[in-house]
């Protein structure tokens, strides 16, 4: 979410696209290698049918995305070059983080607690494409279904 000249230091937004719910993690480096770990430290934590696949841009960061699909399994895809429609969730919700992190912000001064407490805020607000229901809601919601399909 940041430009070079900030640094090293960067931000990289997820976002589930039924419920849009969201995930926001810093990342130390921008190099392909170390958004990846992150990613994968960053999904881990959620089932395995809320991390299916990732689509990502066509930016170098992203250049080792086989690393995440090894270390999480999920497969991956990628826009097109110049064609942000393509993940228009995803630009969305970056406006949406806009108002927490305009472009002006010292990405270092960022903390990990402080990007929950933005995705916290994202994820607990109803939202007219969802019914009027959180993110929330909607991700817990599918993966109770999930779950009762399994059993």
């Amino acid at each position: 979410m940041f430009r070079k000249e900030h640094g090293k230091v960067n931000i990289t937004s997820l976002v589930e696209r039924v419920s849009r719910y969201t995930v926001v993690m810093r990342n130390e480096d921008r190099q392909s290698k170390p958004v990846m770990e992150s990613l994968i430290q960053g999904l881990a934590p959620l089932p395995a049918d809320a991390r299916q696949s990732i689509t990502f841009d066509r930016g170098t960061e992203f250049s080792a995305w086989q690393r995440r699909k090894d270390g999480i399994g999920a497969g991956s895809w990628f826009c097109d070059p110049q064609a942000p429609w393509q993940k228009g969730t995803v630009e969305n919700t970056n406006n949406r983080l806009r108002r927490y992190l305009p472009r002006s912000t010292e990405p270092t001064a960022l903390t990990n607690r402080y990007l929950r407490s933005i995705c916290h805020r994202l994820n607990s607000t109803p939202r007219k494409c969802l019914g009027y229901r959180t993110p929330a809601e909607v991700f817990e919601n599918h993966q109770i279904e999930i779950q009762n399909q399994l059993e």
